[in-house]
Protein backbone atom coordinates (compact mmCIF):
# COMPACT_ATOMS: atom_id res chain seq x y z
CA UNK A 1 0.00 0.00 0.00
CA UNK A 2 1.53 3.27 -1.12
CA UNK A 3 1.77 6.30 1.22
CA UNK A 4 -0.53 8.28 -1.09
CA UNK A 5 -3.22 5.61 -0.77
CA UNK A 6 -2.99 5.79 3.02
CA UNK A 7 -3.31 9.57 2.94
CA UNK A 8 -6.44 9.29 0.79
CA UNK A 9 -7.87 6.75 3.24
CA UNK A 10 -7.15 9.06 6.20
CA UNK A 11 -8.76 11.99 4.38
CA UNK A 12 -11.90 9.96 3.61
CA UNK A 13 -12.12 8.72 7.20
CA UNK A 14 -11.88 12.20 8.65
CA UNK A 15 -14.42 13.40 6.14
CA UNK A 16 -16.93 11.04 7.79
CA UNK A 17 -15.94 12.26 11.27
CA UNK A 18 -16.37 15.88 10.21
CA UNK A 19 -19.85 15.07 8.92
CA UNK A 20 -20.74 13.58 12.31
CA UNK A 21 -19.22 16.63 13.99
CA UNK A 22 -21.36 18.93 11.83
CA UNK A 23 -24.55 17.05 12.68
CA UNK A 24 -23.87 16.84 16.44
CA UNK A 25 -22.18 20.22 16.92
CA UNK A 26 -24.94 22.54 15.74
CA UNK A 27 -25.65 23.58 19.34
CA UNK A 28 -22.33 25.13 20.32
CA UNK A 29 -22.88 25.44 24.07
CA UNK A 30 -20.87 24.44 27.14
CA UNK A 31 -23.73 22.23 28.35
CA UNK A 32 -23.51 20.17 25.15
CA UNK A 33 -19.69 20.21 25.06
CA UNK A 34 -19.32 19.02 28.69
CA UNK A 35 -22.41 16.80 29.21
CA UNK A 36 -24.13 16.26 25.80
CA UNK A 37 -27.21 17.69 27.56
CA UNK A 38 -27.55 14.23 29.23
CA UNK A 39 -29.32 12.77 26.20
CA UNK A 40 -26.97 9.98 25.06
CA UNK A 41 -28.54 6.49 24.57
CA UNK A 42 -26.83 4.04 26.96
CA UNK A 43 -26.20 1.39 24.29
CA UNK A 44 -24.45 3.92 22.05
CA UNK A 45 -22.20 4.98 24.94
CA UNK A 46 -21.46 1.32 25.81
CA UNK A 47 -20.46 0.38 22.27
CA UNK A 48 -18.35 3.51 21.83
CA UNK A 49 -16.57 2.93 25.14
CA UNK A 50 -15.15 -0.33 23.80
CA UNK A 51 -13.08 1.62 21.29
CA UNK A 52 -12.16 4.32 23.79
CA UNK A 53 -11.06 1.72 26.34
CA UNK A 54 -9.01 -0.28 23.86
CA UNK A 55 -7.43 2.56 21.87
CA UNK A 56 -4.43 2.34 19.58
CA UNK A 57 -2.41 0.92 22.47
CA UNK A 58 -4.50 -2.25 22.54
CA UNK A 59 -4.80 -2.39 18.76
CA UNK A 60 -1.03 -2.60 18.26
CA UNK A 61 0.67 -3.09 21.60
CA UNK A 62 -1.40 -5.99 23.01
CA UNK A 63 -0.73 -8.19 19.94
CA UNK A 64 2.93 -7.19 20.20
CA UNK A 65 2.99 -8.19 23.88
CA UNK A 66 2.08 -11.82 23.15
CA UNK A 67 5.66 -12.82 22.38
CA UNK A 68 6.87 -12.06 25.90
CA UNK A 69 3.73 -12.55 28.02
CA UNK A 70 1.66 -15.02 25.95
CA UNK A 71 -2.04 -14.59 26.88
CA UNK A 72 -1.20 -13.46 30.42
CA UNK A 73 -2.85 -10.11 29.71
CA UNK A 74 -6.21 -11.87 30.14
CA UNK A 75 -5.44 -12.11 33.86
CA UNK A 76 -5.50 -8.31 33.94
CA UNK A 77 -8.70 -8.28 31.85
CA UNK A 78 -10.49 -10.59 34.34
CA UNK A 79 -9.58 -8.09 37.03
CA UNK A 80 -11.04 -5.31 34.87
CA UNK A 81 -14.44 -7.03 34.99
CA UNK A 82 -14.66 -6.84 38.79
CA UNK A 83 -13.44 -3.25 38.69
CA UNK A 84 -16.17 -2.21 36.26
CA UNK A 85 -18.87 -3.65 38.54
CA UNK A 86 -17.42 -1.60 41.43
CA UNK A 87 -17.69 1.49 39.23
CA UNK A 88 -21.28 0.75 38.20
CA UNK A 89 -22.65 0.14 41.68
CA UNK A 90 -20.39 2.17 43.98
CA UNK A 91 -19.03 5.21 42.11
CA UNK A 92 -21.74 5.97 39.56
CA UNK A 93 -24.50 6.45 42.15
CA UNK A 94 -22.35 9.10 43.84
CA UNK A 95 -21.67 11.00 40.60
CA UNK A 96 -25.32 10.97 39.52
CA UNK A 97 -26.59 11.94 42.96
CA UNK A 98 -24.28 14.98 43.02
CA UNK A 99 -24.97 15.82 39.34
CA UNK A 100 -21.30 16.70 38.76
CA UNK A 101 -19.67 17.97 35.58
CA UNK A 102 -16.20 16.97 36.80
CA UNK A 103 -16.11 13.89 39.03
CA UNK A 104 -13.44 15.56 41.21
CA UNK A 105 -16.10 17.97 42.47
CA UNK A 106 -16.94 15.11 44.84
CA UNK A 107 -13.61 15.65 46.60
CA UNK A 108 -14.37 19.32 47.19
CA UNK A 109 -17.75 18.49 48.66
CA UNK A 110 -16.30 15.73 50.86
CA UNK A 111 -12.96 17.22 51.98
CA UNK A 112 -12.27 20.72 50.67
CA UNK A 113 -10.51 22.73 48.00
CA UNK A 114 -6.99 21.33 48.40
CA UNK A 115 -8.20 17.72 48.05
CA UNK A 116 -10.30 18.72 45.06
CA UNK A 117 -7.42 20.42 43.26
CA UNK A 118 -5.03 17.60 44.16
CA UNK A 119 -7.36 14.98 42.66
CA UNK A 120 -7.95 17.06 39.54
CA UNK A 121 -4.20 17.64 39.17
CA UNK A 122 -3.39 13.92 39.25
CA UNK A 123 -6.12 13.20 36.71
CA UNK A 124 -4.71 15.93 34.52
CA UNK A 125 -1.19 14.47 34.66
CA UNK A 126 -2.55 10.93 34.17
CA UNK A 127 -4.60 11.83 31.15
CA UNK A 128 -1.93 13.94 29.47
CA UNK A 129 0.52 11.05 29.79
CA UNK A 130 -2.04 8.40 28.83
CA UNK A 131 -3.33 10.28 25.79
CA UNK A 132 0.22 11.03 24.71
CA UNK A 133 1.14 7.35 24.96
CA UNK A 134 -1.72 6.50 22.62
CA UNK A 135 -1.04 9.31 20.18
CA UNK A 136 2.67 8.48 20.17
CA UNK A 137 1.92 4.92 19.11
CA UNK A 138 -0.20 5.88 16.10
CA UNK A 139 2.22 8.67 15.18
CA UNK A 140 5.24 6.34 15.00
CA UNK A 141 3.29 3.91 12.82
CA UNK A 142 2.18 6.66 10.43
CA UNK A 143 5.70 8.02 10.45
CA UNK A 144 7.44 4.74 9.72
CA UNK A 145 5.04 3.52 7.05
CA UNK A 146 3.77 6.77 5.46
CA UNK A 147 5.43 10.07 6.26
CA UNK A 148 9.08 8.98 6.21
CA UNK A 149 8.62 8.10 2.55
CA UNK A 150 7.26 11.59 1.93
CA UNK A 151 10.09 13.32 3.80
CA UNK A 152 7.74 14.69 6.48
CA UNK A 153 9.29 14.93 10.00
CA UNK A 154 7.79 13.21 13.04
CA UNK A 155 6.90 16.53 14.65
CA UNK A 156 4.71 17.46 11.68
CA UNK A 157 2.96 14.08 11.89
CA UNK A 158 2.08 14.74 15.53
CA UNK A 159 0.80 18.26 14.84
CA UNK A 160 -1.36 17.00 11.96
CA UNK A 161 -2.83 14.19 14.08
CA UNK A 162 -3.89 16.50 16.91
CA UNK A 163 -5.07 19.24 14.56
CA UNK A 164 -7.51 16.78 12.96
CA UNK A 165 -8.88 15.85 16.40
CA UNK A 166 -9.30 19.49 17.36
CA UNK A 167 -11.21 20.26 14.18
CA UNK A 168 -13.99 17.74 14.77
CA UNK A 169 -14.31 18.19 18.56
CA UNK A 170 -14.06 21.95 19.09
CA UNK A 171 -17.83 22.56 18.88
CA UNK A 172 -19.73 19.41 19.86
CA UNK A 173 -17.26 18.11 22.44
CA UNK A 174 -18.49 15.05 24.31
CA UNK A 175 -21.74 14.88 22.29
CA UNK A 176 -19.73 14.48 19.08
CA UNK A 177 -17.40 11.96 20.69
CA UNK A 178 -20.20 9.67 21.90
CA UNK A 179 -21.18 9.16 18.25
CA UNK A 180 -17.72 9.18 16.65
CA UNK A 181 -16.59 6.58 19.21
CA UNK A 182 -19.37 4.30 17.99
CA UNK A 183 -18.14 4.51 14.41
CA UNK A 184 -14.53 4.09 15.48
CA UNK A 185 -15.30 1.00 17.60
CA UNK A 186 -17.09 -0.57 14.63
CA UNK A 187 -14.11 0.01 12.34
CA UNK A 188 -11.70 -1.35 14.95
CA UNK A 189 -13.61 -4.60 15.50
CA UNK A 190 -14.11 -5.14 11.77
CA UNK A 191 -10.39 -4.59 11.29
CA UNK A 192 -9.37 -7.20 13.87
CA UNK A 193 -11.86 -9.77 12.58
CA UNK A 194 -10.84 -9.29 8.95
CA UNK A 195 -7.13 -9.34 9.80
CA UNK A 196 -7.51 -12.73 11.52
CA UNK A 197 -9.51 -14.06 8.59
CA UNK A 198 -7.08 -12.82 5.91
CA UNK A 199 -3.93 -14.06 7.69
CA UNK A 200 -5.39 -17.50 8.47
CA UNK A 201 -6.57 -17.73 4.87
CA UNK A 202 -3.06 -16.88 3.63
CA UNK A 203 -1.73 -19.75 5.75
CA UNK A 204 -4.45 -22.03 4.31
CA UNK A 205 -6.05 -22.45 7.72
CA UNK A 206 -9.63 -22.12 8.83
CA UNK A 207 -10.22 -20.30 12.12
CA UNK A 208 -10.82 -23.68 13.73
CA UNK A 209 -7.50 -24.97 12.35
CA UNK A 210 -5.76 -21.99 13.91
CA UNK A 211 -7.32 -22.58 17.34
CA UNK A 212 -6.27 -26.25 17.28
CA UNK A 213 -2.79 -25.69 15.84
CA UNK A 214 0.41 -26.68 17.61
CA UNK A 215 1.83 -23.25 16.79
CA UNK A 216 -0.83 -21.50 18.89
CA UNK A 217 0.06 -23.61 21.93
CA UNK A 218 3.38 -21.75 22.15
CA UNK A 219 1.51 -18.54 22.98
CA UNK A 220 -1.90 -19.32 24.50
CA UNK A 221 -1.09 -19.80 28.20
CA UNK A 222 -3.46 -17.57 30.19
CA UNK A 223 -2.96 -18.33 33.88
CA UNK A 224 0.48 -17.91 35.45
CA UNK A 225 0.41 -19.29 38.99
CA UNK A 226 3.76 -21.04 39.32
CA UNK A 227 6.00 -18.27 40.65
CA UNK A 228 4.56 -15.66 43.01
CA UNK A 229 7.78 -13.68 42.58
CA UNK A 230 7.14 -13.17 38.85
CA UNK A 231 5.70 -9.86 37.64
CA UNK A 232 2.94 -11.62 35.69
CA UNK A 233 1.65 -13.90 38.48
CA UNK A 234 -2.16 -14.31 38.42
CA UNK A 235 -2.81 -12.70 41.80
CA UNK A 236 -0.73 -9.61 40.97
CA UNK A 237 -2.25 -9.27 37.52
CA UNK A 238 -5.87 -9.88 38.60
CA UNK A 239 -5.93 -7.43 41.49
CA UNK A 240 -3.77 -5.00 39.57
CA UNK A 241 -6.29 -5.14 36.71
CA UNK A 242 -9.20 -4.58 39.11
CA UNK A 243 -7.64 -1.45 40.58
CA UNK A 244 -6.48 -0.23 37.16
CA UNK A 245 -10.09 -0.43 35.94
CA UNK A 246 -11.43 1.37 39.00
CA UNK A 247 -8.84 4.12 38.67
CA UNK A 248 -8.41 4.48 34.90
CA UNK A 249 -12.17 4.35 34.28
CA UNK A 250 -14.11 5.06 37.48
CA UNK A 251 -11.79 7.80 38.79
CA UNK A 252 -10.96 9.17 35.35
CA UNK A 253 -12.85 12.18 34.01
CA UNK A 254 -12.23 11.07 30.44
CA UNK A 255 -14.05 7.73 30.72
CA UNK A 256 -16.69 8.85 33.20
CA UNK A 257 -17.63 11.95 31.21
CA UNK A 258 -19.19 9.68 28.58
CA UNK A 259 -21.14 7.77 31.23
CA UNK A 260 -22.43 11.00 32.73
CA UNK A 261 -24.08 11.87 29.39
CA UNK A 262 -26.63 9.04 29.88
CA UNK A 263 -30.16 10.07 30.79
CA UNK A 264 -30.09 8.58 34.30
CA UNK A 265 -28.16 6.29 36.65
CA UNK A 266 -29.97 3.11 35.63
CA UNK A 267 -29.06 3.58 31.97
CA UNK A 268 -25.46 4.41 32.87
CA UNK A 269 -25.20 1.17 34.86
CA UNK A 270 -26.60 -0.83 31.93
CA UNK A 271 -23.93 0.76 29.78
CA UNK A 272 -21.09 -0.13 32.16
CA UNK A 273 -22.13 -3.76 32.76
CA UNK A 274 -22.71 -4.59 29.08
CA UNK A 275 -19.48 -2.87 28.08
CA UNK A 276 -17.44 -4.81 30.66
CA UNK A 277 -18.73 -8.21 29.48
CA UNK A 278 -18.10 -7.52 25.79
CA UNK A 279 -14.61 -6.23 26.58
CA UNK A 280 -13.45 -9.69 27.77
CA UNK A 281 -14.24 -11.24 24.40
CA UNK A 282 -12.70 -8.34 22.46
CA UNK A 283 -9.40 -8.43 24.37
CA UNK A 284 -9.15 -12.19 23.83
CA UNK A 285 -9.63 -11.58 20.11
CA UNK A 286 -6.70 -9.15 20.14
CA UNK A 287 -4.48 -11.73 21.83
CA UNK A 288 -5.45 -14.33 19.23
CA UNK A 289 -4.46 -11.84 16.56
CA UNK A 290 -1.13 -11.28 18.31
CA UNK A 291 -0.32 -15.01 18.38
CA UNK A 292 -1.31 -15.29 14.71
CA UNK A 293 1.01 -12.42 13.79
CA UNK A 294 4.03 -14.07 15.42
CA UNK A 295 3.17 -17.44 13.86
CA UNK A 296 2.87 -15.85 10.42
CA UNK A 297 6.08 -13.85 10.89
CA UNK A 298 7.99 -17.03 11.79
CA UNK A 299 6.43 -18.90 8.88
CA UNK A 300 7.37 -16.17 6.39
CA UNK A 301 10.73 -15.25 7.96
CA UNK A 302 9.54 -11.70 8.73
CA UNK A 303 11.84 -9.98 11.22
CA UNK A 304 10.58 -7.82 14.09
CA UNK A 305 10.79 -4.21 12.82
CA UNK A 306 13.49 -1.98 14.26
CA UNK A 307 13.04 1.48 15.71
CA UNK A 308 16.16 3.47 16.57
CA UNK A 309 18.15 0.24 16.18
CA UNK A 310 16.00 -1.79 18.63
CA UNK A 311 13.45 -4.54 17.86
CA UNK A 312 9.94 -3.14 18.44
CA UNK A 313 7.21 -5.79 18.70
CA UNK A 314 4.58 -3.01 18.70
CA UNK A 315 5.39 -2.55 15.00
CA UNK A 316 4.92 -6.19 13.92
CA UNK A 317 1.20 -5.80 13.12
CA UNK A 318 1.71 -2.79 10.83
CA UNK A 319 4.76 -4.46 9.25
CA UNK A 320 2.76 -7.54 8.28
CA UNK A 321 -0.38 -5.61 7.29
CA UNK A 322 1.42 -3.08 5.10
CA UNK A 323 4.50 -4.97 3.89
CA UNK A 324 3.62 -8.64 4.36
CA UNK A 325 2.43 -9.41 0.79
CA UNK A 326 -1.10 -10.16 1.99
CA UNK A 327 -2.78 -7.80 -0.45
CA UNK A 328 -4.42 -4.40 -0.37
CA UNK A 329 -7.40 -5.68 1.65
CA UNK A 330 -5.54 -6.21 4.89
CA UNK A 331 -3.61 -2.96 4.43
CA UNK A 332 -6.84 -0.96 4.17
CA UNK A 333 -8.36 -2.95 7.03
CA UNK A 334 -5.35 -2.31 9.27
CA UNK A 335 -5.16 1.42 8.55
CA UNK A 336 -8.87 1.93 9.21
CA UNK A 337 -8.59 0.00 12.46
CA UNK A 338 -5.46 1.85 13.54
CA UNK A 339 -6.88 5.30 12.83
CA UNK A 340 -10.16 4.42 14.55
CA UNK A 341 -8.40 2.92 17.58
CA UNK A 342 -6.04 5.84 18.03
CA UNK A 343 -8.49 8.65 17.62
CA UNK A 344 -11.34 7.08 19.60
CA UNK A 345 -9.17 7.51 22.68
CA UNK A 346 -7.33 10.71 21.82
CA UNK A 347 -10.40 12.78 20.94
CA UNK A 348 -12.15 12.03 24.24
CA UNK A 349 -8.89 12.70 26.11
CA UNK A 350 -8.62 16.15 24.56
CA UNK A 351 -12.24 16.90 25.45
CA UNK A 352 -11.93 15.63 29.03
CA UNK A 353 -8.73 17.61 29.58
CA UNK A 354 -10.54 20.72 28.37
CA UNK A 355 -13.48 19.95 30.64
CA UNK A 356 -11.36 19.27 33.72
CA UNK A 357 -9.16 22.33 33.26
CA UNK A 358 -12.17 24.61 32.69
CA UNK A 359 -14.22 23.29 35.60
CA UNK A 360 -11.57 22.26 38.12
CA UNK A 361 -8.89 24.93 37.65
CA UNK A 362 -10.51 27.89 35.86
CA UNK A 363 -13.87 27.65 37.72
CA UNK A 364 -15.68 28.31 34.46
CA UNK A 365 -19.12 28.04 36.07
CA UNK A 366 -18.33 31.11 38.18
CA UNK A 367 -17.24 33.21 35.21
CA UNK A 368 -19.55 35.71 33.45
CA UNK A 369 -21.87 33.91 31.04
CA UNK A 370 -20.62 35.90 28.06
CA UNK A 371 -17.00 34.75 28.49
CA UNK A 372 -17.53 31.03 29.17
CA UNK A 373 -17.64 29.80 25.58
CA UNK A 374 -14.53 31.76 24.60
CA UNK A 375 -12.68 30.44 27.67
CA UNK A 376 -13.60 26.85 26.77
CA UNK A 377 -12.40 27.23 23.19
CA UNK A 378 -9.12 28.86 24.24
CA UNK A 379 -8.50 26.03 26.71
CA UNK A 380 -9.26 23.47 23.99
CA UNK A 381 -6.49 24.96 21.83
CA UNK A 382 -4.05 25.07 24.76
CA UNK A 383 -4.65 21.39 25.58
CA UNK A 384 -3.95 20.51 21.93
CA UNK A 385 -0.57 22.24 22.08
CA UNK A 386 0.25 20.47 25.35
CA UNK A 387 -0.40 17.03 23.82
CA UNK A 388 1.81 17.88 20.83
CA UNK A 389 4.73 18.73 23.11
CA UNK A 390 4.42 15.61 25.30
CA UNK A 391 4.09 13.20 22.34
CA UNK A 392 7.26 14.63 20.79
CA UNK A 393 9.08 14.19 24.11
CA UNK A 394 8.02 10.51 24.21
CA UNK A 395 9.76 9.94 20.90
CA UNK A 396 13.06 10.49 22.67
CA UNK A 397 12.48 8.84 26.06
CA UNK A 398 10.15 5.84 25.63
CA UNK A 399 11.95 2.48 25.50
CA UNK A 400 9.41 -0.20 26.42
CA UNK A 401 6.25 -1.87 25.11
CA UNK A 402 3.68 0.93 25.14
CA UNK A 403 0.86 -0.79 27.03
CA UNK A 404 3.28 -2.00 29.71
CA UNK A 405 4.58 1.56 30.01
CA UNK A 406 1.05 2.96 30.21
CA UNK A 407 -0.02 0.61 33.02
CA UNK A 408 3.22 1.26 34.90
CA UNK A 409 2.67 5.02 34.84
CA UNK A 410 -0.88 4.44 36.11
CA UNK A 411 0.47 2.92 39.33
CA UNK A 412 1.92 6.32 40.24
CA UNK A 413 -0.60 8.82 38.91
CA UNK A 414 -3.86 7.08 39.88
CA UNK A 415 -2.78 5.92 43.36
CA UNK A 416 -3.54 9.27 45.05
CA UNK A 417 -7.00 9.34 43.42
CA UNK A 418 -7.70 5.82 44.67
CA UNK A 419 -6.72 6.75 48.22
CA UNK A 420 -8.72 10.00 48.25
CA UNK A 421 -11.93 8.51 46.87
CA UNK A 422 -11.68 5.37 49.04
CA UNK A 423 -11.22 7.44 52.21
CA UNK A 424 -14.14 9.66 51.27
CA UNK A 425 -16.49 6.78 50.49
CA UNK A 426 -15.59 4.26 53.19
CA UNK A 427 -15.10 6.58 56.17
CA UNK A 428 -17.01 9.48 57.67
CA UNK A 429 -13.94 11.18 59.07
CA UNK A 430 -12.92 14.76 58.34
CA UNK A 431 -9.37 15.52 57.22
CA UNK A 432 -7.07 18.50 57.63
CA UNK A 433 -7.41 19.54 54.01
CA UNK A 434 -4.22 21.61 53.84
CA UNK A 435 -2.09 18.53 54.70
CA UNK A 436 -3.32 16.43 51.76
CA UNK A 437 -0.46 17.36 49.42
CA UNK A 438 2.33 16.24 51.83
CA UNK A 439 0.47 12.96 52.43
CA UNK A 440 0.22 12.28 48.70
CA UNK A 441 3.87 13.17 48.07
CA UNK A 442 5.11 10.90 50.86
CA UNK A 443 3.03 7.98 49.51
CA UNK A 444 4.40 8.58 46.01
CA UNK A 445 7.95 8.73 47.34
CA UNK A 446 7.58 5.38 49.12
CA UNK A 447 6.04 3.74 46.04
CA UNK A 448 8.76 5.10 43.78
CA UNK A 449 11.44 3.78 46.15
CA UNK A 450 9.82 0.34 46.15
CA UNK A 451 9.70 0.34 42.34
CA UNK A 452 13.48 0.82 42.18
CA UNK A 453 14.36 -2.12 44.46
CA UNK A 454 16.19 -4.88 42.60
CA UNK A 455 14.39 -8.26 42.65
CA UNK A 456 17.63 -9.81 43.89
CA UNK A 457 17.37 -7.73 47.08
CA UNK A 458 13.93 -9.17 47.95
CA UNK A 459 14.37 -12.84 47.13
CA UNK A 460 13.67 -12.56 43.39
CA UNK A 461 10.25 -10.96 43.86
CA UNK A 462 9.39 -8.71 40.87
CA UNK A 463 7.15 -5.80 41.83
CA UNK A 464 4.41 -5.18 39.27
CA UNK A 465 0.96 -3.59 39.09
CA UNK A 466 0.34 -4.19 42.81
CA UNK A 467 2.04 -0.82 43.33
CA UNK A 468 -1.24 0.87 42.35
CA UNK A 469 -3.38 -0.48 45.25
CA UNK A 470 -0.36 -0.07 47.54
CA UNK A 471 -0.12 3.59 46.52
CA UNK A 472 -3.82 4.00 47.28
CA UNK A 473 -3.44 2.23 50.65
CA UNK A 474 -0.52 4.44 51.69
CA UNK A 475 -2.52 7.53 50.75
CA UNK A 476 -5.51 6.18 52.72
CA UNK A 477 -3.36 5.61 55.82
CA UNK A 478 -1.84 9.05 55.50
CA UNK A 479 -5.29 10.65 55.26
CA UNK A 480 -6.35 8.77 58.38
CA UNK A 481 -3.40 10.23 60.26
CA UNK A 482 -4.49 13.79 59.40
CA UNK A 483 -8.17 13.13 60.09
CA UNK A 484 -10.59 13.44 62.99
CA UNK A 485 -14.06 12.21 63.80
Amino acid sequence: MQPLHILILIAAYFGVLLLISYLTGKEDSNEVFFKAAKQSPWYVVAFGMIGASLSGVTFISVPGWVEGAQFGYMQVVFGYLIGYFVIAYLLMPIYYRMNVTSIYQYLEDRFGTVSYKTGAFFFFISRVIGASFRLFLVAIVLQQFVFDALGIPFEATVVLSILLIWIYTFKGGIKTIVWTDTLQTLFMLISVGLSIYLITDAMQWSFSDFLQSEELKKYNKILFTDDINARGHFIKSFFGGMFIAICMTGLDQDMMQKNLTCKNLKEAQKNMVSFSLVLIFVNFLFLLLGALLFIYAENQNIAIPLMDGKAKTDLLFPEIALNGNLGIGIAITFMLGLIAAAYSSADSALTSLTTSFCVDFLNINNKPEASRKKLRKTTHIAMSFLLVIVVIIFKHVLDRNVIDGLLTVATFTYGPLLGLFAFGIFTKRHIFDAAVIPVVLVALGIVYYLSTISPDAIGGYVIGYELLPLNGLLTFVGLYLISSR
